[in-house]
């Protein structure tokens, strides 16, 4: 898939994901916890698709995307843990904190994508730079 065409997918992903939220402030709780299964359950399937993607490329990628990918793994688990430690408490104001962590850490992890959206777009023009670059010295004239 062309990276373009990659960065279209990513665009009408994220316009999902806002459809999405806004439509989960009128569910009732039942369809939203569904929901909020469904989408870890895509969020770990996509981490592992990452992973296997990363190490089946791993000659190709450099050490730095790799150990980033294992660490983001790492950490989204500890937090999806700490998630479920919180709801399973019954004490109401440790249920309003837990909200508002939740929200905290929601807020960072469209931060955190933003950056990664910015990462990606300046990989894709590096790459486009990168293939001009190495077009033009195929195509140059040796100088003898």
């Amino acid at each position: 898939m062309a990276l373009s065409d990659q960065l279209s997918k990513l665009a009408d992903r994220a316009k999902e994901l806002e459809d999405r939220a806004a439509a989960a402030k009128t569910k009732k709780k039942a369809d939203l916890e569904r929901d909020v299964k469904d989408a870890r359950d895509s969020a770990q399937a996509q981490a592992e698709s990452l992973r296997q993607s990363a190490e089946e490329r791993k000659d190709k990628l450099s050490k730095w995307w790799d150990k980033l990918q294992r660490e983001w793994n790492q950490q989204m688990e500890s937090i999806r843990k700490a998630f479920d430690k919180d709801r399973s408490q019954h004490d109401a104001k440790k249920a309003q904190r837990a909200a508002e962590s939740a929200d905290e850490d929601a807020e960072f992890a469209i931060e955190y994508a933003y950056a990664a959206i910015e990462e990606a777009a300046y990989a894709v023009l590096d790459a486009e730079l990168a293939h001009m670059e190495a077009d033009e010295l195929a195509n140059a004239v040796p100088a003898n």
